[in-house]
């Protein structure tokens, strides 16, 4: 069945906003959405689809744009929208653009230079091929230019995996469990997850893989005090509480409220009484003053550059600039030394980022190290070890999605050393 000849307009629309750049691309279609609820689900979910798929190929699709005439923009529009339903399934198209559409979408791609296969900025593109080379950063590229699973968490302390899975199976909803978070499940096929039971009555979260692991090297224990530094809208953080089965104490530590409010029904469902959210205006707050020296476990998953999700965000890619990532390296390095007052001798500090470039991680932990006498790293194979994690890793937790099928995370341990 064709859609409808709108479909274009409205594409083309949504697309020329979002190519600014100005704000993430998910909220701008959100409110795109509810300013033209005249567009049914099927027309939301092609438009969603072609302006991902055009993120995800925009160098690409740049590229092709230039072949034909018309306005550019359209263009654009019309190889997302060829790229989400196929050329046959759009009407309004004139002979001319039916058959340009036709002949691009037909070019090998793999003969196409490698800057362009790797659909990334260029100097990103560079920076990657100077530490990893060109043939490991396109298998690094493809692999997040493909779409996300979707992972789901089981809340240990309502349910256990093997009987969530079977619930999962009567609705039917085919799914397996991650293979390496003990709590993680996949599923093949994604659902509407938000009139299920399962997860009303919270008992699952929507957590990937990679983050549900980055929770669990915390090593967080019951009765313990923990600090999520950088809590944000909690998925972490209600891994934490249920780790340490709804006892001792655990702050969710955020500079935003619309952040932490999200996290209200969110913990709400999921039955926990140990979580504190506190709003805190910086890392120097004198909340977090108050508490320093007394903490057992601070999670700090800092605020990055989020090159490593682009399996759910590509226009990130586009959005990030060296200019920005300076800022960022600043920030991260605050952060650290701030959180790190927290941590009593003998607790431990994790150090976390959603990112694949070094100068947010090894290069952040290796200058807080230099700084600090009274902070070892603790070699990631151990702390592995420790959790019962089937993760070959050395010094740091290092995730891919072309090595582990998560998104990229980057984690570092250190622990303050006792006092003597």
């Amino acid at each position: 069945m064709r859609l409808p000849p709108a479909i274009i307009g409205s594409t083309e629309e949504v697309l020329r906003e979002i190519l600014r750049f100005t704000a993430p691309a998910d909220g701008t279609l959100s409110r795109y959405f509810r300013e033209h609820p005249r567009l049914g689900s099927r027309e939301r979910g092609v438009i969603a689809e072609a302006i991902y798929a055009l993120l995800r190929n925009k160098a690409v699709y740049t590229n092709f744009s230039e072949s034909g005439s018309g306005a550019a923009m359209r263009r654009m529009a019309l190889l997302g929208l060829a790229d989400a339903v196929g050329v046959e399934s759009l009407g309004g198209l004139t002979e001319e653009e039916t058959a340009w559409l036709e002949r691009v979408m037909q070019i090998d791609r793999s003969v196409l230079p490698a800057a362009l296969r790797a659909n990334l900025p260029e100097w990103l593109f560079d920076k990657l091929v100077a530490r990893d080379g060109e043939a490991a950063t396109l298998e690094l590229a493809h692999s997040m230019n493909q779409q996300a699973p979707l992972d789901l968490r089981v809340n240990a302390v309502k349910a256990a995996r093997d009987d969530v899975m079977t619930e999962l199976a009567q609705a039917p909803i085919l799914c397996e469990p991650t293979p390496f978070a003990p709590l993680g499940i996949r599923i093949i096929k994604k659902p509407a997850l938000q009139n299920l039971p399962l997860f009303k009555n919270g008992l699952i979260e929507v957590q990937d893989e990679g983050s549900q692991l980055l929770s669990q090297i915390v090593g967080a224990k019951r009765g313990e005090m923990v600090v999520d530094f950088c809590a944000g809208a909690g998925g972490k953080t209600l891994s934490l509480g249920a780790t340490m089965r709804n006892t001792g104490r655990l702050y969710a530590f955020d500079i935003s409220d619309k952040r932490l409010a999200k996290l209200k029904p969110r913990l709400a469902r999921s039955g926990l009484s140990n979580v504190h959210p506190v709003l805190i205006a910086h890392e120097n707050d004198a909340k977090v003053k108050r508490l320093a020296g007394k903490i057992d476990r601070v999670l700090v998953d800092a605020p990055c550059s989020g090159l490593g999700t682009l399996r759910r965000n590509p226009d990130v890619k586009w959005r990030q600039t060296p200019q920005g990532l300076s800022e960022l390296n600043e920030k991260q390095a605050s952060i650290l030394t701030g959180a790190a007052r927290l941590v009593k001798p003998g607790g431990r500090l994790v150090y976390a980022t959603c990112s694949i470039l070094d100068e947010e991680n090894e290069a952040i932990v290796e200058q807080f190290l230099a700084s600090r006498d009274d902070f070892v790293l603790v070699p990631m194979k151990d702390v592995l070890a420790e959790q019962k994690i089937e993760l070959d890793m050395d010094a740091y937790l290092k995730l891919s999605p072309h090595r582990h099928h998560t998104d990229g995370f980057f984690a570092a341990v250190l622990e303050r050393k006792a006092k003597t």
